[in-house]
């Protein structure tokens, strides 16, 4: 008997990521090796989102999947895609601040989203480039989508951080932690201890308050603090990780409480503005946002 391909395709969930940096090619590993999505991986350099793909390609027998991880340089081939991903952008240098990136990442996300939006107009959009905040807000005029199906990527990455220098203080495991972080992606986000739990108990009744700060203070110079480490480049292994869930809360419609970096519409005061709040992904997007009840200091 000899085995042909078949003639018959069936649906799978599609991700288009664009930018082939690191985040985006960790995001895509990610993606592939828990088996939630395909994977398109676009990049405007010639043979290094092919490479990447083929890279990954033949690593799926040795971790046992079957996803398709495609490289391409054209965005029509990221047609129906159920969400894309924006990683692509001028990464931070030592001595950079998030908003020293603003005009030449603005003009990068913005012909990112209009172009994959084209060719799937029913995806999610999900941002990574920095400054966080502000490039969402580029990529949702850019694209013309409703509210709801753009979000950044911030939040999760920053309670990610936030975990994990609770966890390293205590001597716990991570993943009875759970943290919360709030606000812009960047000096002024705003580390919840009073939310962040050890298996329900709030780290407030566990740590001295001298203590607290001393992790707020470093989880809001997480992202600086690695730059300043690596000289050349920054942070992509939690960043992919942090994208990666919320891409699979999307997908499989989860509707996870996230730290997102949302469209608000008069939530928390503020309107017209897309900034880091928790929220549920699910499907559609943006299913909603919680209103947490902060105090003065919050």
């Amino acid at each position: 008997m000899v085995l042909r391909p078949s003639s018959i395709s069936c649906p799978t969930a599609r991700v288009a990521i664009v930018g082939s940096g690191n985040v985006g090619s960790t995001l895509a590993q990610r993606i592939a090796e828990k088996n939630i999505a395909d994977v398109v991986l676009l990049d405007i350099l010639e043979g290094r989102p092919q490479g990447l793909a083929l890279d990954l390609m033949e690593a799926r027998g040795i971790e046992r999947h079957d996803r398709q991880i495609t490289g391409t340089n054209d965005y029509a081939d990221t047609a129906s895609s159920d969400v894309v991903v924006i990683t692509a952008g001028l990464p931070r240098q030592p001595g950079m601040s998030r908003d020293d990136l603003l005009k030449t990442n603005a003009e990068i996300v913005r012909t990112a989203a209009q172009q994959a939006i084209v060719h799937s107009p029913n995806a999610s959009l999900i941002v990574v480039t920095n400054p966080l905040d502000v490039m969402t807000y580029v990529a949702w005029k850019a694209s013309e989508l409703p509210p709801r199906r753009v979000m950044g990527m911030a939040g999760v990455l920053d309670s990610a951080r936030f975990q994990t220098f609770i966890a390293m203080e205590l001597g716990v495991s991570v993943s009875d932690i759970n943290a919360t972080v709030l606000g812009s992606h960047g000096d002024l986000m705003v580390p919840l201890p009073r939310y962040s739990t050890v298996n329900g108990i709030p780290i407030t009744d566990l740590m001295e308050s001298a203590t607290i700060d001393r992790l707020v203070d470093r989880t809001r110079k997480g992202g600086a603090e690695i730059v300043e480490l690596m000289q050349t480049g920054s942070a992509y292994f939690a960043p992919a990780s942090s994208a990666c869930v919320m891409v699979e809360s999307i997908l499989l419609n989860q509707s996870r409480l996230l730290s997102t970096a949302a469209y608000l519409q008069g939530e928390y005061g503020l309107t017209d503005i897309f900034i880091g709040v928790p929220s549920r992904l699910g499907c559609q997007g943006v299913e909603s946002v919680l209103e947490l009840n902060l105090t003065e200091d919050e």
